[in-house]
């Protein structure tokens, strides 16, 4: 078995729903960060990409038929080139990193592109067809933009219930206050302002042809925990105890991220100096209602597989879908002893946006670029998934002057 490596990695910002982006194809907008990524590494041949594996939440409007390919081909690689298109939900793009990577550690390819996007504001209502011909009553059209839709009737009420309110149970169950949530809403912004004013982002985010769009459209420069206080609970009322509101959520987005997995041979080929090396994967599942915590055991069983602690990781990117399962998870971590002020310190999904198939690629170059910069040596990705799963990746820095 061989080592995976991340090589390089590129995003476009983030647009809000209905914002900058929204105007894009999703094909569109994966075709733009595949060709970024290739531009970034001028000496490899694209077609020596031996596969594309590229992830996507929906898949119901403009970003059905495999969009991966799609963007192979929107983006003028050689046709040689192939591409899957793959959906575990928010977690698409990191579960494109973890297939990505098996193949390159099983010897069955020396460079495979994993990446993924959305089009939350493009995503199309859908119609379920009729079960006989000329039906006389109304039909509904059905949102297909989040979470469940054209739900089986067998599924059991406590699985189906939305995302807010398995959030607001989660926040029940573990005893985490409006206040917490807001504070951490809070801090996600101003570390995302700050990361974006000092650079960091500068040579992660590549622009959108054609949209003038400088960084991630959702920050709010200047949130406080006492602005966030005045937002009305959006799920459950505050008379009954509702603590989730639009501000400590993450909102609806659109966007793409890419990243080029390599071997040891390909960076040798190439003269490439990898950015980290995918050392330990892990997926989790429990009770659809509880996903928000799935990340927990996702990424204990990452680190057990890398044969490292929480003691030794120093720099984490959790996706904040809400600051709740945020904060429950970073929680669990600390007792086992996560120093919580790592993670998310170039802010989260919460400022950044969520644009679903794209946000695990987001974490994982996010992450590979941390270790980079600190000289950390251990790293976490790791993101909750609707419908009670999780994931995680280990990442183990491989530039010069890492720390141990």
């Amino acid at each position: 078995m061989g080592d995976a490596f991340v090589v390089a990695s590129a995003r476009t910002p983030f647009g809000r729903y209905g914002g900058a982006l929204a105007g894009l194809r999703p094909d569109d907008l994966a075709a733009t960060a595949l060709t970024a990524l290739l531009a970034r590494v001028p000496g490899l041949d694209p077609a020596e990409v031996e596969d594309v594996v590229w992830g996507c939440a929906n898949q119901a409007g403009e970003d059905n038929r495999n969009v991966g390919r799609m963007a192979v081909l929107l983006a003028g690689l050689p046709t040689s080139v192939p591409a899957t298109t793959i959906n575990r939900l928010c977690g698409s793009s990191l579960d494109a990193a973890i297939v990505g990577s098996r193949a390159i550690e099983s010897g069955d390819a020396d460079a495979v592109v994993v990446g993924g996007v959305e089009s939350m504001s493009r995503a199309p209502w859908v119609l379920p067809k009729p079960e006989r011909a000329y039906p006389a009553g109304h039909v509904t059209a059905v949102s297909t933009t989040l979470g469940w839709r054209l739900v089986n009737e067998r599924m059991p009420a406590e699985w189906t219930v939305s995302l807010g309110e398995c959030n607001e149970q989660l926040a029940e169950r573990f005893t985490i206050s409006r206040e917490r949530q807001d504070e951490s809403a809070a801090r996600s912004h101003a570390l995302a302002a700050q990361a974006w004013a000092e650079g960091f982002y500068d040579d992660l985010v590549v622009p959108v042809p054609g949209v003038d769009l400088a960084r991630d459209e959702s920050i709010r420069d200047g949130s406080t925990p006492e602005k966030l206080a005045g937002l009305a609970p959006s799920f459950r009322s505050a008379d009954v105890g509702g603590t989730i509101t639009a501000g400590n959520s993450s909102p609806l987005n659109d966007g793409a991220s890419a990243v080029l997995l390599g071997s040891a041979v390909l960076a040798d080929r190439h003269d490439l100096t990898p950015l980290a090396r995918v050392a330990g994967r892990g997926v989790h599942a429990l009770d659809p209602q509880d996903f928000g915590y799935a990340p927990v055991e996702a990424a204990n069983t990452a680190l057990r597989r890398a044969g490292i602690g929480w003691g030794d990781v120093g720099a984490v990117e959790l996706n904040e879908a809400f600051a709740v399962q945020s904060i429950a998870c970073v929680d669990a971590w600390s007792r086992e002893g996560l120093d919580p002020e790592v993670v998310n310190a170039k802010g989260g999904a919460i400022a950044i946006g969520h644009p679903l198939g794209a946000s695990g690629g987001r974490v994982l170059g996010t992450l590979a670029a941390r270790l980079s910069e600190s000289g950390q040596r251990w790293g976490v990705a790791a993101i909750c998934i609707g419908v009670g799963q999780g994931l995680a990746v280990v990442l183990e820095n491989v530039t010069s002057g890492v720390r141990s």
